[in-house]
């Protein structure tokens, strides 16, 4: 990682950056710090099997290499808790419950919310290019903001290249690089120049850009959609997430860290395996992005967020039905079926049901996992503190992780 290139802030398998990441982390084993927590409800045996499930669960990812894992499950009724592994090797010391982490691209459906919220009031619509909120910023290299909506935005069918891609110097990156370039940061405008360097994949259809269904996952999006929102209410993005989302639903815990590198404690140490590295490397410290993936949050607060936008506490009923409007997501997770909406996807499971919303992120040394049943009744989130992004090994800890949140929330097991 170069000085200037930017940390991790997107799900897995985006940039040619991030595919360099090689796996690196051995399996660790259990611990007697291992073990599980609950919060409210009375206990029954039912709820003792869900909870001897959900650390089986933890215990699963935890197999796969990750060196700890924090996970809950959330109802009206109640939440549980379990955890596995260490907060840093050094120490040994357990995860602790409650912990702070960057959840990386489960950032964007806070993003997604405000930007809804604002067309529920008049103030945007779906279907505005961003030329006329951003006039003249997406232009060269055939990239047009006029052929661009907030739909193809929020949706990812805009066609934009992801600036994370275009910003790599084509060499993998490197603990040295990461500790040379850990306090730098990119701007929101810097950060759309770099993907506007690169043509598009496409312009969405003249006709009807909104309409677009050719998708392709890009971080640029949320920059934009990010823009937009300060444009139209005069407010900084952080400011309009915190007023709108956050401080209503009484996330404490939940913070825009702007270009601080550092994360609240409790935490745990955020690892990341280096190509060529027999060791993992401490990269807690980075900086985090902007409206695309920055966000600091827990797994408690990240669940009570799940269960209020689709309890509809958040969005009006129209926005709330636009946000669930899809595209197929191919090839994005290990995961057959995904579908993509407004700063959410949708996934099936295989008990039969109505399937799971979710989204997830990534971000140097940490992987965020969450999802929800489609009436807001039940939510899952995991933070697992290892980052690997290549590789068998890295691909059986991403699937540990959705078995985790499909099981938690019913859907028997449901990843590739």
């Amino acid at each position: 990682m170069s000085a200037a290139r930017p940390a991790f802030t997107r799900r897995a398998g985006v940039s040619a950056a991030a595919a360099a990441l090689l796996v690196g982390a051995a399996p660790v084993a259990a611990t007697a710090a291992d073990g599980q927590r609950r919060r409210g409800g009375r206990g029954s045996a039912e709820r003792a099997r869900h909870d001897a499930a959900l650390q089986r669960d933890v215990a699963a990812v935890r197999a796969t290499g990750a060196t700890g894992v924090l996970a809950e499950v959330q109802t009206a009724g109640g939440r549980a808790a379990a955890r596995a592994g260490t907060a840093d090797l050094a120490t040994g010391r357990p995860v602790p419950w409650d912990a702070y982490y960057r959840i990386g691209s489960d950032t964007k459906p806070f993003t997604a919310t405000v930007a809804l919220q604002l067309v529920g009031e008049g103030a945007l619509a779906l279907t505005d290019p961003v030329e006329r909120w951003l006039p003249g910023l997406v232009r060269g290299n055939g990239n047009d903001g006029r052929r661009i909506t907030l739909a193809n935005l929020l949706r990812h069918t805009s066609g934009l290249a992801d600036y994370l891609a275009a910003s790599g110097d084509g060499e993998p990156p490197t603990p040295a690089g990461y500790r040379a370039g850990r306090f730098s940061h990119q701007t929101p405008r810097q950060q759309v120049a770099a993907a506007l360097s690169q043509p598009p994949g496409w312009l969405p259809d003249a006709d009807d850009p909104a309409g677009e269904r050719r998708w392709s996952y890009s971080n640029t999006n949320y920059v934009l959609a990010g823009l937009v929102i300060e444009q139209v209410t005069g407010h900084s993005w952080a400011q309009e997430v915190h007023e709108r989302v956050i401080e209503p639903l009484g996330l404490r815990h939940t913070l825009t860290p702007g270009t601080s590198p550092y994360v609240p404690r409790p935490t745990a140490t955020a690892y990341t395996a280096f190509p060529g590295e027999r060791g993992l490397t401490d990269t807690t410290l980075a900086f985090g992005g902007y409206a695309d993936g920055s966000l600091i949050s827990t797994p408690r607060e990240l669940a009570a967020f799940w269960r209020a936008l689709f309890g509809g506490r958040l969005l009006r009923p129209a926005q709330l039905a636009a946000m669930r409007q899809t595209v197929p997501a191919p090839d994005w997770i290990a995961a057959r079926g995904v579908r993509y909406g407004l700063g959410v996807a949708w996934r099936p499971v295989r008990d039969g049901s109505d399937g799971i919303w979710f989204h997830g992120g990534t971000h140097l040394g940490t992987v965020s996992e969450s999802g929800v049943r489609p009436d807001g009744s039940r939510a899952a989130t995991a933070a697992v503190f290892t980052l690997r992004m290549a590789g068998d090994a890295a691909d059986a800890q991403a699937r540990a992780a959705l078995r985790l949140v499909n099981n938690a929330l019913g859907g028997r097991g449901g990843a590739d």
